[in-house]
């Protein structure tokens, strides 16, 4: 491996904390910066603020060789030759994201530049972000020719970002000049020669020593765009298939037959063409709005976003619609939830489906049962426990003389959960389940009145009823 590279990484959230530990994993001298000094210290001390793959063993490896934890952002410029800007981008109130953690980072950047730095947006940013940043450097007293900006989105999957950012399918760079270009290759060299993948210690993946990611590089503007036009035609996909999904459902059909027969074609692909009860999580709610938000500044109206968005708001809502047909009343209904966070392998809960249909189900006079592998203490700051909320430590506790079981996140401990002990914990054996994490057959031969999203319900005993 070429020399290491000294690599500042602001913010600690999913997207700093991972990048700053697979730098650091892949042989770089890594200062992983946040403001909030409880965080920094739980860092310190071994702890881990979000729920990953890999990551606990990787950090527990790397603290006491290659990266460190500090809140003090001007020492950390002042050592590093790259600073990865990778703080919080969230969702303004007209649509637009909220830069105002960017712009005081890049501020607080440009008052310890001593020497070229190259500063780096990690965060999902508008385009033109870039000019921003560079205008905001200047103001604050940074010399132009001591710094270059350059744009480096992230393509993580919350649950399996480790693998994603070591396996990547493409490493995008937006650069306008070489010397900058040159410092990115060379952050980046482990993987695209293959190196990395040589070592006996390497996190597994689809990636090899034979078949090395690509590296893209294009203007920083591109990059900027790139990040959000792929986050907007993933949502795209989803909200797709789920409006097959409710077609399937009118006409008696199974979508998952739909979507394998439309997955097949290479023009499309298999990948997120999963109906249920739609997306979440941090990046394509507030992606897909900032997008929209980007095109009508720039005089177009990307209605096409507007229809995504309306088809995952009616999601939750048709959903909901399921279970009240399953179980006809809900005031009084004691129901199991499995799931709080907006999908299986993280503990986020941020616009998570899963969190607004119990809040329809707490406003209709329910009581809930919640389990979730990772996100029940987040849960508990925006659900607190009461009379009609229920936290417990396993599935089948929480489904425990319960009405009907809810899937609302998918797991694969609750694919793999033991359905005779499901059935015999419940009070009426009826699972509606919003991710399709079951065979609708198998449902029915083991007892259950069975719903899902998209395909026909199978009852046993019981009819279900259109509402």
């Amino acid at each position: 491996m070429a020399q290491p590279i000294c690599i500042a990484v602001v913010g600690s959230g999913y997207v700093g904390l991972v990048s700053a530990a697979c730098f650091a994993e892949l042989g770089h001298r890594v200062i992983c910066v946040d403001n909030d000094e409880a965080k920094v210290r739980l860092l310190k001390d071994g702890g881990l603020p979000i729920h990953e793959e890999y990551l606990p063993e990787m950090l527990g490896r790397l603290r006491q060789e290659s990266i460190e934890f500090t809140t003090d952002l001007h020492e950390a410029t002042r050592q590093a030759d790259a600073v990865f800007i990778a703080v919080g981008t969230p969702q303004s109130d007209n649509g637009d994201a909220d830069l105002s953690y960017v712009d005081a980072v890049a501020s607080a950047i440009a008052r310890s530049i001593d020497n070229y730095k190259v500063i780096v947006e990690k965060s999902t940013v508008p385009v033109y972000t870039n000019e921003w940043i560079t205008r905001t450097l200047e103001r604050n007293g940074a010399s132009r020719d001591t710094f270059d900006v350059v744009s480096n989105p992230e393509f993580l999957r919350e649950g399996t970002a480790v693998t994603d950012f070591l396996h990547p399918n493409r490493i995008v760079i937006g650069v306008e000049n070489e010397r900058a270009a040159h410092l990115l290759r060379q952050i980046y060299e482990p993987l695209t020669s293959g190196a990395y993948y040589d070592r006996p210690s390497a996190v597994p993946g689809s990636r090899s020593a034979d078949n090395p990611p690509p590296l893209l590089q294009m203007s920083t503007r591109a990059a900027e765009l790139t990040k959000h036009a792929t986050n907007a035609f993933l949502a795209m996909k989803i909200s797709f298939i789920n409006a097959v999904a409710n077609i399937c459902d009118a006409a008696g059909v199974n979508v998952e037959e739909v979507a394998r027969g439309v997955g097949m074609d290479d023009r499309i692909g298999p990948r997120f063409l999963r109906a249920g009860i739609g997306y979440g999580g941090s990046c394509f709610p507030k992606d897909v709005a900032a997008f929209r938000w980007v095109a009508e500044q720039l005089g177009h109206h990307f209605d096409l976003l507007a229809e995504v968005e309306r088809i995952n708001a009616d999601q939750k809502k048709l959903f909901f619609r399921k279970i009240r047909s399953a179980l006809w009343t809900l005031r009084g209904k004691r129901l199991a939830v499995l799931g709080l966070a907006f999908k299986g392998g993280t503990d986020d809960i941020r616009e998570s489906p899963a969190i607004e249909i119990v809040r329809m189900l707490l406003k209709e006079g329910c009581s809930v049962t919640l389990f979730d592998p990772a996100a029940m203490e987040r849960t508990k700051e925006v659900l607190e426990p009461g009379p009609r909320v229920k936290y417990v430590s396993d599935m089948y506790e929480a489904a425990t003389d319960a009405h009907a079981v809810l899937v609302l996140s998918d797991w694969q401990e609750f694919a793999a959960i033991d359905l005779d002990r499901l059935r015999e914990a419940l009070r009426h054996p009826i699972v509606i389940d919003g991710r399709n994490l079951f065979d609708p057959e198998v449902m029915s031969g083991k007892g259950f009145t069975y719903f899902s999203v998209g395909r026909p319900s199978l009852a046993t005993g019981v009819k279900a009823v259109k509402l």
